[in-house]
């Protein structure tokens, strides 16, 4: 009996538990990613189960969404750890109430095209414009005044029958 309870394996911890050993263990500055906190674990704790790479992953999530991880720059980091970066919101920050109003500082150059030169001498040299007008309709084929023209192509029109007499 004492044989049978030798050649089990010791249950393994928690994953969270091993995760935050893992991150502690290889203590990087620029945190750790998953890859070296799985290789620290399998090493560690030996023959792990085959869903290993999965539920890592799913542990990872779950505590990076607690709040008990930082996750930045594909790297994972203690949320408490001295040298961990400032946790930010996402979107824009919000304004702050103390700091003193913008003022506005007029650009040296305007935006856009800069309007062109009205120069008088140029303006005398050219001929006076035309005013537009409508161009006079064509007048119809049988000689009445012709009709305004609809959208779309005109229907096809068919010749006269000769009708018998």
């Amino acid at each position: 009996m004492a044989t049978e309870e030798a050649a089990k394996p010791a249950p393994l911890p928690p994953y969270p538990e091993m995760i935050l050993a893992a991150i502690e263990a290889l203590n990087e500055k620029s945190g750790s990613n998953k890859s070296a906190i799985s290789k620290h674990i399998e090493g560690k704790y030996g023959d792990m189960p085959p869903t290993h790479g999965s539920l890592l992953t799913a542990h990872l999530a779950r505590m990076k969404e607690s709040g008990e991880l930082i996750f930045l720059k594909n790297n994972y980091f203690r949320a408490d750890a001295p040298d961990a970066p400032p946790k930010r919101g996402r979107g824009r920050p919000p304004k702050d109430p103390n700091a003193p109003p913008k003022t506005p500082t007029t650009s040296p150059r305007p935006r856009g095209r800069p309007p062109k030169a009205k120069d008088p001498e140029a303006e005398a040299d050219k001929p006076p414009k035309k005013p537009k007008t409508a161009p006079a309709p064509a007048p119809a084929a049988d000689g009445s005044t012709p009709a305004k023209r609809g959208r779309g192509r005109p229907p096809k029109v068919r010749p006269a029958e000769p009708t018998a007499a």
